[in-house]
């Protein structure tokens, strides 16, 4: 039966279209107070925003106060409310408000919503009708093609849709993002739409923060706590068990008439950006970023080789007669992929922030992981690892980069369940290890690679190779966090089962050779070490060659730990010999090249050319800049380097000044508490001392000491060091019975730590011995020399420097006795 026209148009104040009901627990926003005042009186607004944060309920809110002002200044004589999800719907709606507002015919709804819009454009002479249009969900900005309300100064259009394409904010429209809840709103909607006063505040802000703030996800985990009487902890037990899919912790009935659950929210959305060009590839883009970091993924590893040849192989069809286009993917495709996601608020591709390029919510990650069988996920995440690969520079002159390189793996890890483990370990999880400890965090990157030696022997087995890799990489960087003992320990456990399971001549056999002689030598056994690398030398130029850069790296050590056990003379010479060798091989702007620079430098000024040292070190620092960046580490240690020597060389208030300069870039760059950064606190405090100020000296060392104990250990060989100078300046300034004690309680320590014939325990016993004469005790002072002697002869020899020093001491306190030099870092 057809619909006839009412014989009179309705009267006004009139509503076409049902506004929908206010949610249980609604939460007004400040978002709700912009929007009144975008607007106020006529203009047209767009509310954009991924699915599930509220749009239709602040354009309701919006309607709703406008419509209750009716018979106000400022209200409204017609309201039409537009489910706008399809053009058939807007045609419909429209077509209805114009059969009750001016008596358009029924049976030709194009002709009847066009007459509608006519009838809202204001016109000479007319009385003027005060109008809000709601178009709600619009899901294609097309299907609004012919069909805007027309400007008015009477009348007022608003939005919403998940779209965030150009058409909807042309002509002057007002566009409004609708982002998530506040921390103080999503708490709020839980205390007061949870029943009872049992859950705890703080039970309640963490379940909101596992739901990443989202209304649509609080009001259905709300739901389903009330429906199933679970506790707030019980449903995030269940939301942390990534076993259980989105769709498992859905109410029975979803609240405040919503027509999707949680896990369904975004489908169509991903169908529509599936749709748009390049076709079939938002799909498989969403998946690989539903792996990586919510909070910022970098462009870099979504435009990469190993991405475009995912998004080639798992382009999906967009229809069932249309196949996917041949032919490769280009980086260009990639963008405009990531452009249909933003399109859609699937993800959030205009981050203000460098490498944080693409953001996606957490939930639609979670919702899109549950879509995937495990074998999906599996091949999905090794492509994740193989993009995050292809896009660590080699060298990291971008730390910020580095930075989210890094907390992207640990996100991939994280969500993957053992598919970087198998069915072997994937590199990145070695990369990501040795970009924490290449930026200063050794602590950081021991502690990863102890779990990546336990997780690949529990899921490997004890003989796998990569799990022998790991057990050789948390070695290394157990002894760079300072536990050098331990690491020798290490490496020599490793060298056993290396040398059974992949032979003596193995070249990880052979790394693990020459780290153990480096952590003997930097646990104290200087001629250990040489003694152990010069052996392995002979094989690694047998197996690999005289130019291999292991062989290279194996001489430039020889030459270190034999100067360091007293064969310093020469040092400098045969650093020379290297460098030529290096530059040849590697280039001159390799880094074991520019190492060897940074070394030949040092051992210049040990050898009384300070001012060469300083000179050598500018040039370097240059290159440095250069090849590695200005805020790279190493560049920065140049310039700490650099520092030194040209105190050395008597520019002590030119060094300050440079060193200053340098603290605040390494608090900036690397953070107040990163052992660089405590290092250059030091020899801050050092020069104070040089320059006269003593007891300022001391009281830096002794701030910096809490820090060093707080962030390092008691027990790091840098704590060890600035006890040293402590007690030193402390001597210095006066208080020749404290620096004795405070020796004497390093003693002790340095001992247990180090050993007692580790060089600086030695050198803890000489100053005891000064300090005890200066505070009145000579004949104990001599004594203790002489002791000192007999063990200074066992390990350096009659002859070494020290041992000679000890002599002039013990006479030196038959009378009167001067303390010993202050113990400076080793050079970086």
């Amino acid at each position: 039966m057809q619909q006839r026209p009412p014989s009179e148009p309705a009267l006004w104040p009139h509503q076409v279209g049902l506004i929908p009901p206010v949610a249980r627990s609604f939460q007004h926003r400040a978002l709700a107070d912009r929007l009144h005042t975008g607007i106020n009186g006529s203009g047209t607004a767009v509310l954009t925003g991924m699915g599930g944060v509220g749009k239709t309920q602040l354009a309701a809110e919006y309607a709703r106060t406008a419509w209750e002002r009716a018979a106000e200044t400022g209200g409204l004589d017609v309201l039409v409310w537009v489910t706008a999800s399809a053009r058939s719907l807007i045609v419909t709606e429209y077509a209805q408000a114009g059969v009750e507002l001016w008596r358009a015919d029924p049976s030709d709804p194009e002709k009847a919503a066009r007459s509608f819009l006519a009838w809202l454009t204001p016109k000479a002479g007319a009385k003027p009708c005060r109008w809000l249009i709601v178009l709600d969900d619009v899901t294609d900005p097309a299907d609004l093609r012919g069909l805007w309300p027309p400007a008015s100064p009477h009348g007022r259009t608003l939005v919403t849709s998940r779209r965030r394409d150009a058409a909807l904010a042309a002509h002057g429209r007002h566009t409004v993002e609708v982002g998530l809840f506040t921390k103080d709103e999503a708490l709020a909607y839980l205390t007061s739409s949870l029943p009872g006063p049992c859950e705890s505040t703080d039970e309640l802000t963490s379940l909101a923060d596992d739901l990443g703030y989202l209304p649509l996800a609080l009001a259905q985990a709300g739901a389903y706590i009330i429906d199933t009487g679970e506790t707030v902890a019980t449903y995030r037990r269940l939301l942390a068990d990534r076993a259980n899919a989105l769709s498992e912790m859905a109410p029975d009935a979803l609240p405040d008439d919503q027509e999707r659950p949680l896990a369904a929210a975004w489908s169509l959305s991903i169908d529509r950006a599936d749709a748009l060009r390049p076709a079939g590839l938002a799909r498989p883009l969403l998946q690989l970023t539903s792996l990586l970091d919510a909070n910022g993924i970098p462009k870099e590893v979504l435009t990469s080789q190993p991405t475009l040849a995912y998004l080639a192989a798992h382009r999906t069809r967009t229809g069932p007669y249309q196949a996917p286009a041949p032919g490769q993917v280009s980086p260009e495709d990639a963008k405009r992929a990531l452009s249909a996601l933003h399109r859609l608020s699937l993800i959030d591709h205009n981050s203000p922030t460098a490498h944080q390029a693409v953001r996606v919510h957490q939930l639609i990650q979670r919702a899109t992981r549950d879509n995937l069988t495990r074998h999906q996920r599996d091949q999905t995440a090794r492509s994740a690892a193989d993009a995050l690969m292809a896009a660590w520079p080699a060298i990291e002159r971008d730390a910020a980069l580095a930075q989210m390189l890094r907390v992207n793996t640990a996100a991939l890890a994280n969500s993957t369940e053992g598919a970087l483990y198998w069915p072997n370990v994937h590199k990145v999880l070695h990369r990501v290890g040795r970009s924490l400890g290449e930026s200063g965090q050794a602590s950081a990157a021991r502690d990863h690679f102890q779990h990546l030696a336990q997780t690949t022997r529990q899921d490997l087995g004890e003989d796998h190779p990569d799990t022998l890799a790991a057990r050789h990489d948390f070695a290394f960087w157990r002894g760079r966090a300072g536990e050098a003992a331990e690491a020798a320990t290490a490496s020599a456990e490793l060298l056993e089962d290396r040398v059974r399971v992949l032979g003596p001549d193995h070249p990880d056999t052979l790394d693990t050779r020459h780290n153990l002689a480096r952590w003997r030598g930097w646990a104290g056994d200087a001629v250990s070490a040489a003694t152990v690398l010069e052996e392995l030398l002979e094989d690694r130029v047998r197996v690999l060659g005289p130019d291999h850069p292991d062989t290279l790296g194996t001489r430039h050590d020889i030459n270190f730990w034999r100067a360091q056990a007293g064969e310093a003379a020469g040092a400098a010479t045969v650093l020379e010999e290297l460098l030529d060798d290096q530059v040849r091989v590697l280039g001159a702007d390799h880094p074991d090249t520019l190492i060897t620079r940074n070394n030949l430098a040092t051992w210049r000024g040990r050898a009384g050319d300070a001012a060469g040292a300083a000179a050598a070190l500018e040039e370097l620092l240059e290159d440095r800049v250069r090849v590695l960046g200005v805020h790279h580490p190493s560049t920065l240690t140049t310039r700490h380097n650099l520092a030194t020597w040209r105190r050395t060389a008597g520019d002590a208030a030119g060094a300050a000044a440079a060193l200053e300069e340098l603290l605040e870039d390494r608090v900036r760059v690397l953070g107040p508490d990163h052992p660089d950064t405590l290092i250059t606190r030091h020899d801050l405090a050092y020069m104070r001392g040089e320059a006269g100020d003593a007891a300022g000296a001391a009281a830096g060392l002794e701030e910096l000491l809490e820090d060093q104990i707080r962030m390092l250990r008691p027990d790091h060989p840098d704590t060890l060091i600035t006890r040293y100078n402590l007690a030193y300046w402390q001597g210095k300034a006066g208080d020749a019975a404290e620096a004795a004690a405070a020796f004497e309680e390093l003693l002790d320590d340095q001992v247990r730590v180090l050993g007692a014939d580790h060089p600086d325990t030695l050198r803890t016993r000489h100053n005891l011995a000064s300090w005890r004469g200066k505070a009145g005790d000579p004949a104990g002072a001599a004594a203790a020399f002489e002791e000192l002697l007999d063990d200074r002869v066992r390990v350096l020899g009659a002859d070494h420097p020290d041992t000679l020093d000890i002599q002039r001491h013990i006479a030196y306190w038959r009378g009167k006795a001067q303390p010993g030099p202050p113990l400076p870092f080793p050079f970086q």
